[in-house]
């Protein structure tokens, strides 16, 4: 059976973020839902690109979910993080130690300001990376870092590195390679 993850989106995302991840996962067979937490399905990126959502986020808290990603930009990452909904089936999914990955501001943003990085390791857009220490959180360089249940990276340019990663995660090393190879990455 094919693994669910599940994409917040919201007016403000950083599109090369979350379009790169999306279209990498799929390409893997993996069960992509992308869900908006604005009013309706299309929101507008961080850099005027819109995308329509496959759903409204309230039409995902009954689900179970195998990944929750959170991409960033802003103010996308701070939409996602007022979210009730969107906030509500992270720390549901962090509680039960399923796997949540987060890149550029939403690290910080979404996971560090829920309490959801408390004693781990974690990277983020360089502007947030020295914030996660001031939430009990050690920053690090590294352009993906995994600490138990948790997936971060840094920005728009490892969206590809960390969609991989996560590839690796859900999917295993042959899946992650044959997707690259088709990628030419």
């Amino acid at each position: 059976m094919n693994k669910k993850v599940l994409i917040g989106i919201a007016d403000g995302t950083e599109e090369l973020e979350a379009v790169t991840i999306i279209d990498v996962l799929r390409r893997a067979e993996v069960d992509v839902t992308v869900a908006s937490v604005a009013p309706g399905h299309e929101v507008e990126c961080s850099r005027g690109v819109r995308l329509v959502a496959d759903k409204l986020i309230g039409e995902c808290v009954a689900e179970d979910w195998d990944a929750i990603m959170v991409p960033g930009g802003m103010p996308g990452a701070q939409n996602l993080s007022d979210n009730e909904a969107f906030v509500s089936l992270l720390k549901q999914q962090h509680s039960s130690g399923k796997l949540i990955a987060a890149i550029c501001a939403a690290p910080y943003v979404v996971l560090a300001c829920h309490g959801l990085l408390e004693g781990k390791s974690a990277t983020a857009y360089p502007g947030f990376r020295e914030d996660l220490t001031t939430v009990g959180v050690m920053p690090s360089d590294e352009v993906v870092v995994i600490d138990g249940n948790i997936m971060t990276s840094q920005g728009p340019g490892s969206a590809m590195q960390f969609a991989l990663a996560l590839v690796t995660k859900l999917c295993g090393e042959e899946v992650s390679h044959q997707v690259a190879d088709g990628l030419l990455v």
